[in-house]
């Protein structure tokens, strides 16, 4: 039998589920910026209730009440079905679940970051937090989707659906547990040219370009924690940073490049051995063979490929990040190699020979 519209209407209403809206904000070292409120133990991101509006507008209402800034909010970033079984909650509440929209509230900077007004009675303090904290520092389903986010971000392609905080297509930097440890940090003033004669270098790492401009980056297969190929000197390098490179790029990532450029130079005046410099290069890749544990560590990377602006996500390398990408580009374009679009973290396949790497 056919439903009058009056029983549709009490069918949808009976079927109604609270929708929200938060807003995904990081500041210029990638932190997560978390709102510590009145009426919860656990932090979270900007946002609430969608209240007869869009859940762009929703969000954007959000950050003006909460935060005092007027901004437009345009990017999803992620779509998440938090189940009844997802969230514990008193009986009392009646919780079916919910549709909750995350977007991206872009970068702030010191000015932006200034300009926040707290609502007050409601928001106590704002905070930004490294990614790897935000599993102690939020409720758990609230940091899974937070996570998922940024690792959606990053990857740069669009909504990702989850449920309960958790993608349905887990994408590569989902399945290595991307942004769970804390991101190496390094905030030493980016030098350009040779290292200073008689400073010694601790260590040598390389960008390595594929033919599409993108990056080789070592990723822990357990927490996502990266690294750019490269290491330590050995007396068999006779103290040429290229020789370093070229070295560590075949034992700890099975890969050979070309003969490397020299970037540049980190200063490091706390080293525990005294001040050092840390060099970086950059170089083609050439050939790729099957992946293998790392002879100094017995760690077998994941080999991703990642544009130059996702490796700067990937680390905590502070405003000095700018001028090393910068760095970067240049010595890419001297070596004939495209800038790449962005799109989503890709492990490095294991192919047999040179040829093949145009395919990438």
């Amino acid at each position: 039998m056919a439903m009058t519209d009056e029983a549709y209407g009490a069918l949808r209403a009976s079927a109604a589920l609270w929708v929200g809206a938060s807003v995904l904000i990081t500041n210029q070292r990638g932190q997560v910026l978390l709102q510590r409120v009145s009426y919860r133990p656990t932090r979270l991101l900007p946002g609430g209730a969608v209240e007869g509006e869009s859940p762009a507008q929703g969000a954007a209402r959000e950050l003006e009440e909460e935060l005092g800034v007027r901004a437009s909010v345009t990017r999803a970033l992620a779509v998440d079905w938090v189940s009844s079984a997802g969230r514990t909650m008193p009986p009392i509440m009646n919780f079916r679940g919910e549709l909750l929209h995350v977007f991206d509230g872009g970068v702030w900077d010191e000015d932006q970051i200034a300009s926040i007004r707290c609502a007050p009675g409601e928001i106590e303090a704002v905070e930004f937090a490294e990614p790897a904290d935000l599993p102690t520092l939020m409720a758990p389903d609230d940091a899974r989707r937070a996570l998922s986010a940024l690792r959606a971000r990053t990857n740069g392609t669009g909504a990702v659906l989850l449920e309960d905080g958790r993608p349905l297509v887990p994408t590569l930097l989902d399945r290595v547990n991307a942004f769970t440890r804390h991101r190496a940090a390094h905030h030493w003033p980016w030098q350009k040219g040779p290292a200073p004669a008689g400073m010694p270098v601790r260590q040598c790492w390389g960008w390595l370009f594929a033919p599409d401009g993108r990056v080789l980056t070592l990723l822990d297969p357990a927490n996502g924690a990266a690294c750019l190929p490269g290491g330590t000197p050995e007396p068999q390098d006779q103290g040429d940073p290229a020789a370093t490179l070229t070295r560590e790029a075949a034992e700890e990532a099975a890969v050979r490049i070309s003969v490397p450029v020299l970037l540049g130079y980190l200063p490091d005046e706390h080293h525990s051995s005294g001040p050092c410099v840390r060099v970086r290069m950059a170089a083609r890749l050439t050939d790729v063979g099957p992946s293998r544990p790392d002879p100094a560590t017995g760690q077998t990377y994941v080999r991703a490929l990642a544009t130059p602006e996702q490796v700067i996500e990937l680390f905590d390398w502070g405003l000095p990040a700018a001028d090393q990408l910068a760095a970067a580009h240049q010595a890419r374009a001297r070596l004939g190699i495209p800038r790449a679009a962005r799109q989503p973290l890709t492990e490095l396949p294991e192919l047999p020979d040179a040829t093949d790497l145009t395919t990438l």
